[in-house]
C-alpha cells in the first residue's frame, strides 16, 4: 500500500518545547516598557510579581527577565506576534520613555525588529502558517552568532548528545537548525564578526528522554548545575571528535514531568484599552482558530 501520509513530518525527537529565553535586566520599568507596552506582551501574574523578577508571556513560552548587570543573547529572539502597524504604533510610543537606552526599532521586508534598552534584539514576524504553523504568539526560533567554522560541528552534537534532530544548511551562510518543539527551533549561523564574551544567557526547553542526555553529557564533563529532581544545566557545545569548544550558552533542561510543564499562560489582547474596550476580547489565542487554518 502506497504510504498517504508523510509521518516522519510529525516526528519532534526529544526536546517537545522551548519555553523561554532568559536575560538579566537592570531596571524592571524599563523593561516593563519595552516587552510589555511596546511589543504588546504580558506579564505572567501569578509568579515572579515583584520587582526583582519579571516573566513575560509570549503565547506558551516566556521571556524571562531577573534583575542584575544586563545580559545580551549574541543573536536574536523570533517571536510571532499579529498586527504589525499596531506593533510599530505602541514601539513608538515608549520611544520618549526610553530615549538614551539601546532602544531601537525598524521594519524589514517580512519583520519588525526592536532593540531592548540593553541591546538584546527581537524580530516580530506575522503569523504564518507556512513558516510558523498555527501560531499567532509564541517564539518559533532563538538564533546564535557562532564562529566560523563551528555551525557543522554543533549540528553534530544535538542528535547525537540530547536526541534533538537537526539539519546543516549552507545557503546564504552555514546554519545548524535543531529542532526544539512543534514548529520551533534553536538557530546557529555562523559569522566573522567578533562576538562577546558570554555573560550568562540562558534557554530552556522541556525533553522526554531526560536520563539520556545526561549520561552523555556527564560522561564529558559538561553538566554545570544538578538544579533538582526535575532539571539540569549545561553550557557548552563541544566538537565530538576532538572535545574542543565551539559555543557557549546555557541550557536549563527539564523532564517532562517537571511540576510547570506547559502550565496555562495569560495573554492579553494588546488592542484592548479602556476607550476601545469590547467584552470577550481580552484573552489573545496563541494558536489560530479552525477558520484560519487548514
Amino acid at each position: 500500500m502506497q504510504p498517504k501520509f508523510d509521518r516522519a513530518a510529525e516526528d519532534l525527537g526529544n526536546s517537545i518545547h522551548l519555553e523561554h529565553v532568559n536575560v538579566q535586566v537592570p531596571d524592571q520599568h524599563l523593561a516593563t516598557l519595552f516587552y510589555v507596552a511596546g511589543l504588546g506582551l504580558t506579564r505572567d501574574p501569578y509568579l515572579m510579581v515583584s520587582d526583582t523578577n519579571m516573566w513575560v508571556n509570549v503565547g506558551r513560552s516566556q521571556f524571562h527577565l531577573p534583575s542584575g548587570d544586563a545580559q545580551v543573547l549574541r543573536g536574536h529572539t523570533g517571536i510571532v506576534i499579529a498586527g504589525r502597524e499596531a506593533l510599530l504604533n505602541r514601539l513608538a510610543s515608549v520611544a520618549g520613555k526610553l530615549d538614551g537606552t539601546a532602544f531601537a526599532f525598524s521594519e524589514h521586508n517580512d519583520y519588525v525588529e526592536a532593540t531592548c534598552p540593553w541591546g538584546n534584539r527581537v524580530r516580530c514576524y506575522e503569523p504564518d502558517a507556512a513558516r510558523f504553523g498555527r501560531i499567532t504568539l509564541g517564539i518559533p526560533y532563538v538564533e546564535f552568532e557562532v564562529p566560523a567554522g563551528t555551525a557543522k560541528g554543533i549540528c553534530d552534537f544535538y542528535p547525537r548528545i540530547m536526541g534533538m534532530p537537526a539539519e546543516f544548511r549552507n545557503g546564504d551562510g552555514a546554519v545548524a537548525r535543531v529542532k526544539m518543539g512543534k514548529n520551533q527551533h534553536l538557530q546557529f549561523r555562523e559569522t566573522d564578526r567578533p562576538q562577546p564574551e558570554y555573560d550568562g544567557h540562558h534557554v530552556q526547553m522541556y525533553i522526554t528522554d531526560f536520563s539520556g542526555p545526561y549520561r552523555q553529557l556527564s560522561q564529558r564533563g559538561l553538566i554545570y548545575s544538578e538544579d533538582n529532581q526535575y532539571q539540569y544545566r549545561f553550557r557548552d557545545i563541544i566538537d565530538l571528535a576532538s572535545g574542543k569548544r565551539l559555543f557557549t550558552v546555557e541550557h536549563e533542561v527539564r523532564s517532562a514531568t517537571h511540576p510547570m510543564y506547559l502550565r496555562p499562560l495569560i495573554n492579553r489582547n494588546p488592542a484592548q484599552t479602556n476607550r476601545t474596550y469590547a467584552h470577550d476580547h481580552d484573552q489573545w489565542l496563541w494558536a489560530m482558530g479552525p477558520d484560519q487554518y487548514d
